[in-house]
Parts: C-alpha cells; sequence; structure tokens
C-alpha cells in the first residue's frame, strides 16, 4: 500500500461518495434518511413508553390511578410500536429503490473516469489491476455509504436517546454501555486493516483467474480452447489462481475469526454486567419497577443493535474498505488536460525528435523521430512486426503522448490541447477493431453519434459503398437493422465481412483525416488492393495515414515511411525506396516472391 492509498479514511471517502449518491436520487436520499433518524427515535421512545406504562400498571394494582391512563398509555406503546414497523418497512422500500438508481450512477461515474485518463495507463499491468479493484470497490461503496449513513441517521439517535435514558436513570448504567462498544471497535478497526491487505494482494490474483474463465467458457475464446485440446490446461490454470485466491482469504477470514471470538466473550461479559447493575438497582430502590422492567424489556434489543451495527456493518464496511479505497484512489487519478481549440487535423502533423516508452519498460519504443505530414498528403507506415508502426500511429493522432519531444497538429501541440479537440476531425480503423453487439446501422453509426437522431440511411449507403460491403438481403435479412449477434437472434459475419464494417464505420465519421492501421488483414490481397486503389480515390486531397504488411498496397501513398527498431530508417515513394535499394527494397522483393514466382527466379538464377 502506497502513502497516498493510507490517506484515504472515512471522512474522504464518505466526503467523495455523498455528493455523487446525492446527486443520483436527492429526493430519495433525504427521505431516506430522514425517516431513518424518526426511525432511531422512535426505538428509543418506545422504552421511555414502556417504563411509564409499567409504572401505571404498578400505580393502577396499587389503587393509586384509575384505568384510563394505562389505556391511553397502552395506546402509545402499541402506535409507536406500529411506527417502528411502518417506518422499517418505508425505510426498506427507498433504501432498495436507492440502491438501484445509486448503484447505477456510481457505475456511470467510473465508465466516465475510465474514459478520462490517459489511454497509454491501459498499457500497465497495475493499472489493469487498479481497475479491477475500483470496479470491485464500486459495487461496494454504495453500501458502506448506506451503512455508514445508517449509523448516524438510525442508530446514533438510539443509543443517544437510550444513554441518555439510561443516564437520568442511573448514569453507571450508560457508562457500561460505552464501555461494551470499545472491545467491539478494536476488533473492527484490525478488521479493516487485514481486508484493506487482503484486497491489494488478491486483485491481480482475481484479474487471473476471470481471464482463464473466460478461456474455458468465454463465448469469444471457448472454441479455439476445445479445438486445441486446452481446456484441461486452462482448468488447472483456474484452479491454481482460485486456490491462491482462496488460501488469501482463508488466512484473513481465520486471524479476524479468531479476534472477534475474544471480543464477543468480553461483550458478552459487559452484557451480563449491565444485568447485574440493573437488578441491584431495583433492589435498592434507585429505579422504579416500571424502569427496571422497560428496560429489561429492551436490554437485548440494544445489544442486538449494537451487535448488528459493530458486527454486521461496521464489520462489512471493514471488509470492503480497501475496495472502496480503490474506486475512490482511480477516481482521484489525474487526467489529461489542456485547453479547447479548433484543430484541423488534416492540416498537417509535425514530429520533431520524438521519443516515447511505455509504462514499465526500460527501454524506448520510439527514439528520435522526426517527419512531417502534409495537408492532403497520404502516407504509408511500413515496418516488420514490432518496428513502431502502430505507436507512431497513435502518437501521430494523439491517442499517446510523447516521452520526450514534440507532436504538433495543425501547429498546435497535443500535450496543451484537450483530446476532444484533437479527436474532432479523425477517423481510425485499427487491426483490432470492435465487433458491437447491434444492428448494421448502428456499427457503422456509432462512429459519428452527433447523427444518430437523424436520417443517415444515405450517409450509411455512402460509407458502405467506399467499404465495398454487400448489403444484400441475403447476408443481411434486415438491411441496416439486421443484428450483428446471435446471442440477440442475429447473424455472425465473416472476419472479412466484419473488416468491412469497420471500414465502413471509419468512413461515416466526419474527418478530414483518416488512419487505416491494417484493417485488411482478413481480406485476401486481391480484394485488399481493391479497397486500398477505392480508399487513394477518395481520400484524394484529404490527408490519410496506411500502416501496412503488404507492401504492394504502400504503393498508393504520396510518401512510404519504414520504421526499423523503433526510428525511421527510410522516407520516399516506391520507386525512390527501390532505387536506393535499402530496406523498404529487401523487405518488397521477399514478399514479391510469395505472389510472383518470376520474381524470385529472376533475383536467384
Amino acid at each position: 500500500m502506497n502513502t497516498a492509498e493510507k490517506k484515504i479514511g472515512l471522512f474522504r471517502i464518505f466526503r467523495r461518495l455523498l455528493p455523487m449518491v446525492f446527486a443520483a436520487t436527492p429526493v430519495l436520499f433525504l427521505a431516506f434518511n430522514g425517516l431513518g433518524i424518526l426511525n432511531g427515535l422512535a426505538m428509543g421512545f418506545n422504552t421511555f413508553v414502556t417504563q411509564h406504562f409499567f409504572d401505571a400498571i404498578q400505580k393502577g394494582v396499587e389503587g393509586i390511578v384509575d384505568m384510563s391512563p394505562i389505556i391511553w398509555l397502552a395506546v402509545a406503546v402499541g402506535a409507536v410500536a406500529i411506527g417502528n414497523e411502518f417506518l422499517n418497512g418505508l425505510i426498506n422500500f427507498l433504501g432498495n429503490t436507492m440502491f438501484k438508481k445509486g448503484s447505477g450512477y456510481l457505475n456511470l461515474q467510473l465508465h466516465n473516469k475510465a474514459s478520462r485518463i490517459e489511454p497509454v495507463e491501459y498499457e500497465h499491468p497495475s493499472r489493469l489491476d487498479d481497475i479491477n479493484k475500483a470496479q470491485e470497490g464500486m459495487f461496494n461503496s454504495y453500501f458502506l455509504l448506506v451503512m455508514g449513513l445508517g449509523m448516524f441517521t438510525v442508530y446514533l439517535p438510539y443509543f443517544l436517546f437510550m444513554a441518555a435514558y439510561l443516564y437520568f436513570l442511573k448514569p453507571i448504567l450508560a457508562l457500561s454501555l460505552v464501555l461494551i462498544f470499545i472491545p467491539v471497535m478494536i476488533n473492527q478497526w484490525i478488521k479493516s486493516t487485514v481486508f484493506t491487505r487482503l484486497e491489494d494482494q488478491s486483485a491481480p490474483l482475481r484479474r487471473e483467474y476471470e481471464y482463464y474463465e473466460q478461456c474455458i467458457s468465454g463465448r469469444e475464446l471457448f472454441k479455439e480452447t476445445r479445438v486445441l485440446g486446452a481446456f484441461s490446461f486452462f482448468r488447472d490454470l483456474y484452479r491454481s489462481a482460485l486456490s491462491s485466491f482462496g488460501k488469501l482469504r482463508w488466512r484473513a477470514e481465520r486471524r479476524t475469526g479468531l479476534l472477534e471470538l475474544g471480543m464477543k466473550m468480553l461483550t458478552l461479559s459487559g452484557y451480563v454486567g449491565v444485568l447485574y447493575l440493573l437488578f441491584i438497582s431495583v433492589l435498592n430502590g434507585d429505579i422504579s419497577i416500571g424502569a427496571f422492567a422497560a428496560v429489561f424489556a429492551s436490554i437485548g434489543m440494544m445489544f442486538i443493535m449494537m451487535e448488528e451495527m459493530v458486527s454486521r456493518h461496521i464489520g462489512n464496511m471493514s471488509k470492503s474498505i480497501g475496495t472502496v479505497r480503490n474506486f475512490i484512489r482511480f477516481l482521484e487519478l489525474p487526467e489529461r488536460q489542456g485547453r479547447d481549440e479548433n484543430i484541423q487535423a488534416g492540416n498537417g502533423i509535425k514530429l520533431d525528435q520524438v521519443s516515447f516508452r511505455y509504462p514499465g519498460s526500460q527501454s524506448d519504443a520510439l527514439r528520435n523521430v522526426s517527419f512531417e505530414l502534409n495537408k492532403g498528403e497520404t502516407i504509408a507506415i511500413v515496418g516488420e512486426n514490432g518496428a513502431g508502426k502502430s505507436t507512431l500511429i497513435k502518437l501521430l493522432i494523439g491517442l499517446y503522448l510523447p516521452t520526450e519531444g514534440t507532436v504538433s497538429i495543425d501547429g498546435k501541440d497535443t500535450r496543451e490541447v484537450s483530446p476532444s479537440s484533437i479527436y474532432q476531425k479523425i477517423s481510425a480503423v485499427f487491426q483490432n477493431y470492435q465487433k458491437y453487439k447491434m444492428s448494421l446501422g448502428e456499427n457503422i453509426q456509432i462512429s459519428h453519434t452527433e447523427w444518430l437522431d437523424e436520417d443517415t440511411e444515405s450517409q450509411i449507403a455512402t460509407a458502405v459503398e467506399k467499404a465495398e460491403l454487400d448489403v444484400g438481403r441475403q447476408l443481411f435479412p434486415d438491411g441496416y437493422d439486421t443484428m450483428l449477434s446471435r446471442e440477440f437472434d442475429g447473424i455472425d459475419l465473416s472476419g472479412g465481412q466484419w473488416q468491412r464494417v469497420a471500414i465502413a464505420r471509419g468512413f461515416y465519421r466526419v474527418h478530414d483525416l483518416i488512419v487505416l492501421d491494417e484493417p485488411t488483414a482478413a481480406i485476401d490481397p486481391i480484394e485488399e488492393t481493391r479497397i486500398y486503389e477505392k480508399f487513394a480515390e477518395i481520400s484524394e486531397h484529404k490527408t490519410s495515414l496506411i500502416v501496412t504488411h503488404r507492401l504492394g498496397s504502400a504503393k498508393i501513398a504520396d510518401r512510404i515511411v519504414v520504421m526499423d527498431h523503433g526510428q525511421i530508417a527510410e522516407i520516399g515513394t516506391h520507386e525512390e525506396l527501390m532505387s536506393i535499394d535499402g530496406k523498404y527494397a529487401a523487405m518488397y522483393r521477399a514478399q514479391a516472391q510469395w505472389y510472383v514466382p518470376s520474381v524470385a527466379q529472376s533475383h536467384t538464377g
């Protein structure tokens, strides 16, 4: 646990959570807590009324009073009891409703925060653990807040009322209740420390066994797992990770369980002590028979309430507080800042001595890269696997910020401009595109959501035509309304068809710079050539970037950037690079021999 994490105390947690839950349901929130205070006071008032009822009965037996006050007090006792039950039911109803809205709002805040942190943070394993822990903490945050508020709105009014009532009866009775709290509170403080440490240790294991679970039964992975006969392999890994997770939790539960047993013995001793003091007080005439009967009847309720508050509510808070701290810490992660600007990415991008290193890496992924993408120019970026092509693209479009050097889009430093300003006129199709479980039209429209409420069928049709996607009724029975997921009674597409959907999505977005980062990997070379030729045609006078392994497709570019071990090895047109007979020429000839045998023979004969 780092220093920042230790500083996240209960006050800071409530200060962050309270405004969020209040913002989700302000009326329900006020009603829930107001009724809680009324309920706590009513439970204490019940003891007070009961005492006077028993005293009236005693006086009635002795002939001091008639039946009239006894009847009225009996009605009061019944009314208070009925009122308590009504308040309990109403509070439970409001609590369930508030939970659904409040937890949904917290979940939304978690996702909003995830969308605002630096994208490069997702490259860091420890940050992935933080996200996993934050998700666990989000679910526990609502319960912790409600339980914490419940102690102030229900339990605190009740115990304050009872402490004052007992003090006026006999001061030592009120003091004994306070002393009983001490061992229980010590127990819960230790549990909080133990379970906070447990959460830090268990998050990586939880993420590990959840991944193995997906390998065994997840829809995207199970087919390959079964075909390769790897089910037993992943099952054993899953069991091992789950076993390690269980051992950590068992050690924590055993330690806190033994401690809790000892503390409960002290609490039980206190309970017996209170009963003894109560008995001595009535024998000595310090309290009335009615007070003795009322307190004796309510003493069990007081200890049940104390046990419920400390062992159940504070106990659950102690277990969950570690995950809640992770949620708060995630919400407080620094966000990427920058001023809003009207940026036209198509006006050009300039890299000046740019280097970039991924979090946790010991070496740079890019080193001293400098070049300029001009307005209306198409540049192809090529290179072997690991050469730095995709990293360069992410820097060019402002997704990542350089470790050293400067990236300027339309003359603006990407460090100084807000991400939304940078992305507003950029469209991209990545190799690892998303297969959204939505309709065909929604899969395309999602790239430009500003048009979602408009009639955009003509724009969709244009994007589909550019991607050369055949939207015939034979494949898409409901046209653009066809659901692309069997899980929702729709259809499945082939890899090539999905890639065309992704390309259409990229064309649909309003842009002046478009990036194609190896989007045609599942399409055969002939089809790929047609798509790139079409792309060259529709991108004329527009600024574009292409990343491709197939060098034949790079010839459509105005210039080709050849990457090698994180640096620019060569820049030029296809003809210029072939004439210098360097890295690009060697790569081009190596690929050409697989498609044109005579090329290989002419260079070996």
